[in-house]
């Protein structure tokens, strides 16, 4: 009985991914979505919430203003001459955010582009695949970086997932 509903809900995943590849294909959506699947950690799902939710990329002036919008930026106490900054302040778009931060999961390792991410990167411009992998490297580091500092690996992928923000 449990194991039959197991395998219905399964199908039932398989067909909403089959869908969100679908509309990830459409006209409307490829070429955004064919960019951003550039990038390692991000695929269909990301790539086409992100799209669909922000729109038009090109209404943020700047990097710092769509970390922003995803509230990836710290926040700060400040009173005088003294300024504290604390963490990333979480006003903004969660889902985007959290979609960010659990592709970022995948800068924990320095290793070079897998399979499916080179599948994803057939019939981009070559401008948008050095960028990817200078991207990549990037934010490894980062990560790498601040966990040999003494940093937990969530605040690392947090600030990589900053990165990746201001990389979108």
């Amino acid at each position: 009985m449990y194991y039959g509903r197991i395998l219905e809900l399964e199908a039932k995943l398989l067909e909403m991914d089959q869908r969100i590849e679908e509309i990830g294909e459409s006209e409307r959506y490829a070429e955004a979505v064919g960019r951003l699947r550039c990038l390692r950690g991000i695929d269909y799902l990301t790539a086409v919430a992100m799209v669909s939710e922000i729109g038009d990329f090109r209404r943020f002036g700047s990097a710092e203003h769509f970390m922003a919008f995803l509230g990836l930026v710290p926040s700060e106490h400040s009173g005088g001459s003294r300024r504290r900054r604390g963490g990333i302040t979480k006003t903004g778009n969660r889902h985007i955010r959290r979609l960010l931060v659990e592709s970022s999961w995948h800068y924990r390792c320095q290793r070079p582009p897998s399979k499916t991410l080179r599948r994803c990167r057939e019939g981009q411009s070559e401008e948008v695949v050095v960028y990817g992998d200078r991207a990549m490297r990037r934010r490894a580091k980062k990560f790498h970086r601040l966990v040999g500092r003494g940093r937990s690996s969530q605040i690392a992928v947090t600030a990589a997932a900053r990165e990746l923000a201001g990389l979108v």
